[in-house]
């Protein structure tokens, strides 16, 4: 446990006050797959288990510098990205990527709360698709961010094949399109080969009978990262993180007056 702790995950995602999403989601998740967590707070949120109801970005170049800081103190061996919020910031973290070769970059594109508010402006959306689809090692984007990136209506496992070759020409290496939101709940991961294609594997899921899902997505994108830090395969460490996220939908609890959060923490045993 203490060589795992030595492990560094970094987290660079908005603040969720609720810790249903975001960075708190995030740091919980590092821990419950025994690593150590640092962040870089993007945006905070006025949120809770009811939605979105306002929030504000921080300013890009404190967020540069506390990137350079931890960084220079804490080398992380995976980089979890999820809110970026601004243009601005998104540029200063593509830079921050692009100037270190950091390993196992994961990258969840979020666009919109899942109660449906606006989370990145359309420069940010632009770098996205124009620099940090080309950096990351692997992209994990829902139906309907898939399907925004992509330019097209995403609804079924064809569509889904459709927009990860659309992402692929737009320089993203290795995709993950999660199919919660489907009749039958499918995640489709796409692979590049040495050749430059595609090769796609369907990984099926149960319907959990829960309505705890906040933070599904953000779970998902930090558990490959972690896993991945760890030492698993790229194959396998999507197949683990998939796991992980039903664990703690099967073990979620209600919190709240609305879309509770997952349990990132279901594996910790009480005292």
């Amino acid at each position: 446990m203490l060589e795992q702790l030595s492990k560094v995950v970094l987290a660079i995602a908005g603040f969720d006050p609720s810790s249903g999403a975001g960075v708190t989601a995030d740091l919980k998740t590092i821990a419950a797959h025994g690593l150590y967590g640092t962040a870089a707070v993007t945006a905070l949120t006025v949120q809770t288990t009811q939605g979105v109801r306002h929030w504000e970005a921080v300013p890009a170049n404190l967020v540069q510098e506390t990137l350079e800081a931890l960084l220079e103190d804490m080398p992380p061996v995976a980089v979890k990205i999820g809110m970026l919020g601004s243009g601005e910031i998104a540029g200063k973290v593509a830079k921050f990527l692009q100037s270190h070769s950091l390993p196992n970059v994961i990258l969840d594109p979020v666009l919109k709360s899942s109660s449906g508010a606006d989370l990145l402006d359309r420069r940010g959306a632009d770098i996205l698709r124009a620099e940090l689809l080309g950096i990351a090692d692997v992209i994990t984007p829902n139906l309907a961010e898939a399907g925004f990136l992509g330019d097209l209506e995403v609804n079924d496992l064809a569509s889904m094949e459709e927009a990860c070759r659309r992402l692929r020409a737009l320089g993203a290496r290795n995709i993950v399109v999660t199919g919660g939101h489907l009749s039958e709940p499918t995640d489709l991961f796409a692979e590049s080969q040495p050749d430059g294609s595609l090769s796609f594997r369907t990984d099926p899921g149960e319907r959990i009978q829960t309505t705890n899902t906040h933070g599904t997505g953000c779970a998902f994108s930090t558990a490959l990262a972690c896993n991945l830090a760890l030492g698993a395969s790229l194959g396998d460490a999507v197949l683990k993180a998939k796991t992980y996220v039903s664990g703690a939908l099967r073990n979620s609890y209600q919190v709240g007056k609305g879309t509770s959060p997952i349990n990132h923490l279901f594996g910790l045993k009480p005292r």
